[in-house]
């Protein structure tokens, strides 16, 4: 499966975004989707994961309670929707999917390729 992030941008401090995480080439519906960032000069950071119904989402401390993960299996879509930005919160993000246990762990073999956030007056 290809995975496709999109919806990254510059976003004032404060403010929402959300994150699209698009698959080709298989259906999405079999995997856990999790997601990830890796700002510069920092190694990457697990946020969350949903399981492959969309049934359980699960997330680390650093996000929970502002961002959401949710997933639209019709459209073979997983998004995060991100709120309350902090500057803390620039970096690259990333989707990986796969079983949930190799997802949390970032050892899937299914990964995008990034979409750059910025949180900056």
């Amino acid at each position: 499966v290809q995975l496709v992030e999109s919806g990254g941008g510059l976003v004032e401090p404060g403010g929402s975004l959300t994150l699209s995480c698009a698959a080709s080439g298989d259906t999405l519906s079999i995997y856990a989707v999790g997601w990830f960032r890796q700002a510069p000069g920092k190694e990457r950071e697990y946020l969350g994961v949903i399981t492959w119904s969309g049934g359980e989402a699960y997330y680390e401390d650093s996000v929970k309670g502002r961002f959401t993960i949710s997933r639209d299996n019709a459209k073979n879509t997983v998004y995060l929707r991100m709120n309350s930005l902090k500057p803390e919160d620039s970096a690259v993000y990333y989707c990986s999917a796969g079983p949930i246990a190799a997802v949390i762990v970032g050892r899937s073999s299914h990964w995008g390729q990034g979409t750059q956030v910025t949180v900056s007056s």
